[in-house]
């Protein structure tokens, strides 16, 4: 697997928060996890297997959520906003001076391949500092077919 650069580059514009949850410790990830599901649910994106748009913003969700938690300092917050074409998630952190990192050599048993799975998940990724605060980010198509044609 090369490196994979996860760019330094602002968070695009969105039209507001659909969801947010303050992190304290890996432990709150289960409740915050269940509590985004159920939103995207309640506003028509359900479990569902034929068209995994929840499934694959619950994982980005978890990934960025867990790394800020394991490798940043709290408060950790998660933020998921409607998007042009799909959900913006940006989780910040209080850790601005270390930069996202995905592994490198690392056998794949031992994790630490998260960002390149969200990487692979969105359509657009990045991280940005602003007022102390370091911004994880992704761009998450709220449909199948969207994925397939940013991908081509």
């Amino acid at each position: 697997m090369g490196r994979l650069a996860w760019p330094l580059r602002p968070l695009p514009d969105g039209r507001g928060d659909l969801w947010r949850m303050d992190l304290g410790g890996l432990s709150e990830l289960p409740a915050a996890r269940a509590g985004l599901r159920d939103h995207l649910s309640a506003i028509g994106f359900p479990r569902d297997s034929d068209d995994p748009a929840a499934d694959r913003m619950i994982l980005a969700f978890d990934e960025l959520a867990s790394n800020a938690l394991r490798h940043g300092v709290s408060p950790v917050v998660a933020t998921v906003v409607a998007g042009t074409g799909g959900w913006l998630l940006d989780v910040s952190d209080r850790d601005p001076h270390t930069m996202p990192a995905p592994a490198v050599g690392r056998d794949p048993a031992k994790g630490g391949l998260g960002l390149y799975l969200v990487a692979r998940l969105s359509v657009a990724h990045g991280w940005y500092v602003d007022d102390g605060c370091k911004h994880v980010w992704a761009c998450l198509p709220t449909a199948i077919e969207e994925c397939a044609v940013s991908s081509a």
